[in-house]
């Protein structure tokens, strides 16, 4: 589909062109393999740092691109076209991770972890629990405050990047009789004692992307691993995940532009009754429904992210972007499935996975009834 012109300016285009490249030649020929494995290569993470796409708004003096966040936005669409679970990789890291230490770092934390972040560690933010989804601050894991610091012990579920990262962001009580006030950030390194990545759930969805459970048995963590100040990790989560749904917003966009290219390509070569099914109006009245709405997602999705560089409210335009897009994702992989026929219900196309991958845009990081609710309370 044609951009509108006023979108982008030339030098996001090519970086956008840029990443697109990537995309095409050095992710699309593994999808399939990921995909069956389950496992993201490190040899394709590492790439991602050759090329500068895990500190996109990360100032260079700390190692990072020092771009904008719309342009990190603009990355996680274009490598969610081609892979989803490549695109929410990246996402976690610049629209999570690394903003919440932009954000809420010290001066020492953001020259500790930024420039490993920015050049080859990997990052999670975890913050869900068995007992905690949608009801996000009803947290059991606790940090009781200890010598020189805090003892942490507790269980957290579905931390996307689990499996790869290096860097946990995690959220931990401090005392439960506080309610949200007692929630707090802290800043944890693979191969502290007491810390252990566990089970990697088996997905239905991008299943690349490692989504696993954190244990915390007595882990001792430093004064200084406190993000923000303590009792302040609502306000550190809250904020961040406003950030992190734009971002979501943008992966589905992609695995909805995705899922659209693979069905208008099949639609001009498969032929019913001596001609290419693009030829029936039917087709095409469906083909033009899926651009139309793709369109629209896309332009909320960017005028969020422009809303964000802007430092203008967001919050609303964010939640609209994440809910829009995600109802489009899943409509746009559906469509496109039954145009392939009985070939879309096979793993020889990619219509299938578009599918699959579709699902989890309206449950993580705030489900579609959380967004109409944060909408509703903004109007």
């Amino acid at each position: 589909m044609s951009e509108p012109l006023t979108c982008l300016s030339e030098e996001e285009s090519a970086f956008r062109e840029t990443v697109a490249d990537f995309a095409k030649h050095e992710i699309a020929p593994r999808v399939k393999a990921m995909d069956e494995s389950q496992e993201m290569p490190g040899d394709l993470v590492k790439k991602f740092f050759d090329l500068d796409i895990m500190g996109i708004e990360v100032p260079e003096q700390y190692g990072g691109a020092g771009s904008t966040f719309f342009n990190a936005i603009l990355v996680v669409e274009e490598l969610s076209k081609v892979d989803p679970s490549v695109g929410v990789l990246v996402d976690v890291q610049n629209t999570l991770v690394n903003n919440c230490l932009l954000r809420w770092g010290t001066e020492a934390q953001k020259d500790k972890y930024l420039s490993r972040l920015s050049r080859k560690c990997v990052g999670a933010y975890s913050l869900s629990e068995s007992s905690s989804g949608s009801d996000a601050f009803s947290l059991k894991c606790r940090a009781v405050p200890a010598e020189d610091g805090y003892a942490v012990n507790g269980t957290k579920l579905w931390t996307t990047n689990g499996q790869e990262a290096e860097i946990f962001i995690l959220f931990a009580t401090v005392d439960p009789s506080l309610g949200h006030k007692g929630i707090t950030a802290f800043i944890v390194e693979r191969g502290t004692p007491g810390f252990a990545v566990g089970k990697k759930e088996n997905k239905l969805g991008i299943r690349a992307s490692s989504t696993c459970e954190l244990s915390f048995t007595d882990v001792r963590l430093p004064k200084d691993s406190v993000l923000g100040a303590v009792g302040q990790g609502y306000k550190v989560a809250i904020e961040t995940l406003d950030e992190g749904r734009i971002g979501i917003a943008a992966q589905m966009l992609g695995l909805a532009e995705g899922a659209f290219a693979c069905a208008l390509a099949y639609a001009k070569e498969r032929r019913q009754f001596g001609e290419p099914i693009f030829h029936f109006q039917a087709v095409q009245l469906r083909l033009a429904e899926m651009a139309s709405r793709i369109e629209a997602a896309r332009l909320v999705t960017y005028n969020a992210a422009r809303l964000k560089d802007a430092r203008k409210s967001f919050v609303k335009e964010a939640a609209m972007a994440k809910y829009l897009t995600s109802q489009t994702a899943e409509w746009v992989a559906s469509e496109s499935l039954e145009l392939f026929g009985g070939y879309g219900f096979t793993k020889d196309y990619p219509a299938e996975k578009y599918f699959r991958d579709s699902k989890i845009g309206k449950i993580y990081e705030g489900t579609t009834f959380m967004q109409l609710l944060t909408i509703a309370k903004l109007l």
